[in-house]
């Protein structure tokens, strides 16, 4: 097992719906991994302050509303903005396939959508630690194109 990671997963927007978020976040913290869980309607800044704050690896996005498109790309480039390039940004939630290449684009390394496994989560997480301790860039701003290529998941 990987060595545990500090994960934020986050409501951005007004998508009021974290049945899913806290499934995922109460599974990673189970996986042995350390969560803070922001809960609903935060605000691109509110959560990049929340990931700045926790000192955390990761960084999980939720979205059923359909906002995902402008949020998501938001707190990548705010997170870059406040240096925090080394953040490994995923998400998850109803993503439709033609939205998923921008966001990619944008910084996110992984696209969960319904019926993704626990063991897949988990799986993503232990890649990203392995890539974080060999150095291989993986965060938001690190450059790179490494994307989760996982069942699943893009």
């Amino acid at each position: 097992m990987s060595p545990p990671l500090r994960i934020v997963i986050a409501k951005p927007g007004l998508d009021g719906h974290d049945r899913g978020a806290k499934i995922v976040a109460r599974a990673l913290r189970d996986g042995g991994h350390e969560v803070i869980y922001t809960g609903l309607r935060r605000t691109p800044e509110q959560i990049v302050r929340t990931v700045m704050d926790e000192d955390a690896d990761l960084l999980g996005l939720s979205s059923l509303s359909g906002a995902h498109d402008f949020l998501f790309p938001r707190v990548c480039a705010l997170l870059v903005e406040a240096e925090l390039v080394d953040v490994v940004v995923f998400g998850g939630g109803i993503i439709p396939e033609a939205d998923r290449a921008p966001l990619l684009e944008a910084g996110i390394r992984a696209i969960f959508g319904p019926g993704t496994t626990i063991e897949e989560m988990l799986a993503f997480v232990s890649e990203v630690s392995a890539r974080r301790a060999s150095g291989e860039p993986s965060g938001v701003g690190e450059g790179g194109d490494w994307t989760w290529q996982g069942t699943g998941a893009v």
